[in-house]
């Protein structure tokens, strides 16, 4: 599966749902995905679509050791979508539409996830 090299790229080739790259088959994926999208501190993230959810990293590839995966992400399928903790340590709710899900994870980005600050290395 092809990796994007950087978080535009990324978040393109899951809106188009390219094929071959991450999220494309999964038919659950586009209105979480739109939804995220809206945002902009988390269009600056990189989308990471893995194992029925959608994450989002704060680095692009390439990625030297595994990326610091410590934000909360939607698990993906029929709603009620459920949001969680990064390590699935606490489900933080559940949402009924996507945009109520993206909402619940916009509400536990930690305070340093700005406009200005999203999108480089923190």
């Amino acid at each position: 599966m092809a990796e994007a090299p950087d978080v535009e790229t990324a978040w393109t080739w899951l809106l188009e749902r390219r094929p071959g790259t991450r999220g494309w088959f999964d038919d659950t994926l586009p209105p979480v995905a739109a939804a995220a999208y809206a945002k902009p501190v988390l269009r600056g993230l990189f989308p990471f679509h893995t194992h029925g959810t959608l994450k989002f990293i704060r680095e692009a590839p390439p990625w030297h050791e595994p990326p610091i995966d410590d934000l909360p992400y939607v698990v993906l399928g029929e709603p009620p979508y459920s949001v969680h903790t990064a390590g699935r340590a606490t489900r933080l709710g559940e949402a009924e539409t996507a945009e109520d899900a993206i909402d619940l994870v916009m509400a536990h980005l930690p305070p340093e996830l700005s406009g200005d600050a999203a999108g480089r290395h923190l």
